[in-house]
């Protein structure tokens, strides 16, 4: 069977790529209208998504066997935990532009179709990095364990929300369309017509003259998107090695990257509603990224030094699982009652 320069039989990248089409096609449909989507529509899609990542690791587990499959499945759930924190994120930058609920899930797909580009582009470039030689994980494993660190340091400061205006992706979007400073609808850009309807109406007098001339004007959406992107790449830098620590195979890296954030958006509200239960998820998630940073070092001095010492694909897949779990676990346990109250009462 004809081998693809991604490792894999032609067939498996097509297997690969006619189960995303699909499922995006049917969640595209699905909401293809700007609703709220309640706590249990969102968990309901979120099982979809974890489902059909699983339909795809089945496949590989029938035609490559059990190690290529624990491979993928590893690479899954670590994309999906790191991505938590990235959604954290994600709730304080629509804080910020006071983004209305009923437009969340529209902006969530842009930001998704921005990782995957963005992740597709890391992953070929970090794949091939890595020919050059085990000092290249070493350097993975310092980017992926200096983002642990500064984790950490941050403590608990994520509760506050950051100034955006001062952000480089907000000003470098204002700089590419006048802005329009008001929400019209779920618009990104207005032209010249839609931006004259707009400012004749009476509560927009105020505006009438202040906004500079151009051909397309953008809306607070379009900056928060913008935002969201630029965030996301930040992201990448960090998930990127953290995957490869995982599996060298690009198909592996990507589809597990790729149905990993094919779900954030339903994922998005079901951490909104639950974030205040989730109040030691982060600290597993700190435990895993220095676990992967370990693990790529232990990858790399067993080249420079022929130690001979490795942690096999199952057992990862094992001690992700079970971070998560107990940071789950703490959370249950050790709820956090007076932050949830402070900000019940805020």
């Amino acid at each position: 069977m004809e081998t693809t320069s991604l490792g894999f039989p032609i067939e498996t990248v097509l297997v690969f790529i006619g189960i995303a089409l699909a499922a995006i096609f049917i969640d595209l449909y699905a909401h293809r209208k700007d609703t709220v989507l309640s706590l249990k529509s969102a968990v309901l899609w979120s099982i979809f998504w974890i489902v059909t990542a699983l339909i795809f690791g089945g496949y590989l587990y029938i035609h490559h066997g059990e190690n290529v499959a624990s491979l993928y499945i590893t690479g899954y759930v670590l994309e999906k935990a790191l991505s938590v924190d990235n959604l954290f994120v994600m709730m304080a930058i629509f804080s910020w532009f006071a983004v209305p609920d009923v437009y969340r899930h529209r902006l969530l797909y842009w930001g998704i179709i921005g990782a995957i580009v963005f992740r597709a582009i890391f992953v070929v470039i970090g794949t091939g990095l890595l020919v050059l030689g085990p000092w290249v994980e070493i350097l993975f494993a310092v980017i992926v364990a200096f983002t642990g660190v500064m984790m950490l340091r941050s403590g608990g400061d994520d509760d506050e929300i950051e100034d955006y205006s001062s952000h480089f992706a907000y000003r470098f979007a204002k700089k590419l369309f006048p802005t329009y400073p008001k929400l019209s609808g779920n618009r990104f850009l207005l032209n010249q017509k839609e931006l004259d309807a707009e400012l004749i109406k009476p509560e927009n007098a105020d505006l009438v003259g202040k906004i500079g001339k151009g051909i397309f004007y953008a809306t607070p959406l379009f900056l928060c998107v913008v935002v969201i992107e630029l965030s996301d790449v930040m992201f990448a830098f960090d998930s990127v090695p953290a995957v490869i620590a995982v599996s060298r195979e690009p198909l592996i890296v990507y589809s597990a990257m790729m149905f990993a954030i094919l779900g954030l958006r339903t994922l998005y509200f079901v951490l909104e509603a639950m974030k205040q239960y989730l109040v030691h998820l982060e600290k597993a998630i700190i435990a895993l990224l220095f676990f992967i940073a370990a693990k790529l070092a232990l990858n790399a001095s067993a080249h420079l030094f022929g130690h001979g010492y490795s942690i096999d694909p199952t057992t990862s897949l094992f001690i992700v699982l079970g971070m998560l779990a107990l940071g789950i676990l703490a959370s249950l346990i050790w709820p956090g009652k007076a932050e949830s109250d402070s900000e019940a009462t805020s």
